[in-house]
Formats: C-alpha cells, sequence, structure tokens
C-alpha cells in the first residue's frame, strides 16, 4: 500500500489560490518472493532459485521484467558476480502449470527475464539455476545476498525480492597416491605416500570419522605407518595384517586442517589453498 498526494492551483487576475491537499492509497496487488531450494553453497555448486510473483488483483499483469543481481558485490571500481546463470535451465509456471514457452532470457550479468505474465488473481512462478563462480566468498559464514527487482507491466514502483545462500561449513576431502620407487627388487622397499586434501572452509577432526583403507599388492611386511611426520604404532593409530596386506587407519585417527582462501587482488576471483595432511607407509617387498 502506497499514499498519494495531490494539489491543484488557481490563477486569475494574477492571483493564485491553491487547494487542499487530496490524499489518497494506491494497493498494490503484486507480492513477490525469491527462495533458494537449498540455502547453502560449496565451491563450484549449483543453486536453484524460485521466484514466486502472486496477484491478488482483477486484471493480469503482463509485459513484467525481472532483473536479478545474481549477488553482485562491489570489486575495485565495478562489481563481480558470485553466480552465473545456468543456461537453458529456466522454468516457468502460471497458477501451477509448467508452460511451454518460456520467458526470454539475458543471461547477462546481471540475468535478465522479461516477457512474464501473471494472471488475474493467479501466481507465476519462474525457476532457474546458477551456477557458483569463482567470485564465490568461501570461508565459514559467508554468504551471497541476491536481489530481483521486478519492473514493466503497469506497475507504479518497483518489486524487489531478496534471498540469501550461506557457506555450507564442511570438509571436502580428495586423496592421491604415490609410489617410490617405481621399480623395487625383491626383498627391496617401497613408500607409499598420501596426499589428503581439504578444500572444504571446516577442518576434518575426529568426530567427521575418516578412514584409509588399502590393500598391499605385494605384501609389505614389516612396515611403519607415519601421519604428517609423526610414527603411527599398530592398533592404536592403524590395523595391518601381513598375511593379507589390508592396512586400515583407525577411525578418527586421520585428520586435515581447513583450507584458507584468499582473493586476487586483480581479478577478485578466490583462491582456495587447500589444507593438507600426508600419510607414509614404507615396507619390505
Amino acid at each position: 500500500m502506497a499514499t498519494f498526494t495531490n494539489q491543484a492551483t488557481l490563477s486569475y487576475n494574477n492571483n493564485v489560490k491553491n487547494s487542499n491537499v487530496a490524499t489518497g492509497e494506491l494497493l498494490a496487488v503484486l507480492t513477490a518472493t525469491k527462495t533458494a531450494v537449498m540455502d547453502d553453497y560449496v565451491a563450484n555448486d549449483d543453486v536453484t532459485f524460485i521466484i514466486s510473483i502472486v496477484n491478488s488483483g482483477p486484471t493480469a499483469y503482463t509485459g513484467l521484467k525481472i532483473t536479478d543481481d545474481l549477488g553482485a558485490y562491489p570489486f575495485g571500481l565495478g562489481k563481480i558476480y558470485p553466480l552465473a546463470y545456468q543456461t537453458g535451465s529456466i522454468r516457468y509456471y502460471l497458477n501451477g502449470t509448467l508452460q511451454a514457452v518460456a520467458p526470454t532470457v539475458v543471461a547477462g550479468p546481471p540475468l535478465e527475464i522479461s516477457g512474464v505474465s501473471v494472471p488475474a488473481g493467479g501466481n507465476a512462478l519462474i525457476v532457474f539455476e546458477a551456477n557458483v563462480t569463482k567470485f564465490a566468498p568461501l570461508a565459514v559464514a559467508d554468504r551471497i545476498d541476491t536481489e530481483a527487482v521486478i519492473t514493466g507491466g503497469g506497475l507504479s514502483d518497483p518489486l524487489s525480492a531478496k534471498a540469501t545462500i550461506t557457506t555450507e561449513d564442511v570438509p571436502n576431502l580428495t586423496i592421491s597416491k604415490t609410489v617410490s620407487p617405481t621399480t623395487v627388487t625383491e626383498n627391496g622397499e617401497l613408500t607409499y605416500t598420501f596426499i589428503l586434501l581439504n578444500s572444504g572452509n571446516t577442518a576434518a577432526v575426529a568426530a567427521d570419522h575418516v578412514v584409509l583403507t588399502d590393500t598391499f599388492d605385494p605384501i609389505l611386511d614389516p612396515i611403519a605407518v607415519r601421519f604428517n611426520g609423526t610414527l603411527w604404532a599398530d592398533p592404536a593409530n592403524y590395523d595391518y595384517d601381513n598375511t593379507t596386506g589390508e592396512f586400515a587407519t583407525v577411525d578418527g585417527q586421520i585428520t586435515v586442517p581447513a583450507a584458507t582462501f584468499t582473493q586476487d587482488p586483480a581479478n577478485g576471483n578466490w583462491i582456495v589453498n587447500p589444507g593438507v595432511s600426508t600419510l607414509t607407509i614404507t615396507g619390505t617387498v
């Protein structure tokens, strides 16, 4: 609801008279909301957004345009965008029915969706997916604030609908394995090195139940196991069967520090510096 005022002026014989101020209220019949299907994200994630427009009036609205800022925030002399429209992902529903013809989309950024209609006494849903870009902040409690602005179609004032997504604060682990030397003689010594990388913003701790398993072929006996340079013992830290070559760390013994994040001062993209832990197993073939 918006209040408006109006005043008339009467001029005659070099006289000017003002009327009283008439006051009225303009009832808005369109309302809009924006939500994210999942309200958290990680690097390179996909996020689904829903823009809902409800028309409580007796007349349909046509020719509406939605401009979505895709989470833009200032950087340097301009803006950078932590989200990017996923081409072809738009879905358009009128009163719950998927429409065969979608509105016109310009990916931008910002994203522009034009040709949106909302039936009288009905609603429109615009659903689209956005990809998390290299400009998205990823540290603990970071967030992306997004806003969609609806204009045109006879609206007296733009409509705004906002949605916020926050980082999913979890570890994100990967593992790689190397062997040295790559050629070994019988009764020689091998070293397997496992590099554990955490690109998540939260450390992997005992409560995350990280377990590494492997089966050595050829069987190694005896073995020496070190985690981040510290000698481990069997069975306190790991279990090894020297008749089958089956190896497993004890649940929760492996931990990996969280990644750190730095923003490139030149172009604004976020650089992930993974947390690292190393497990080495040396044994005789």
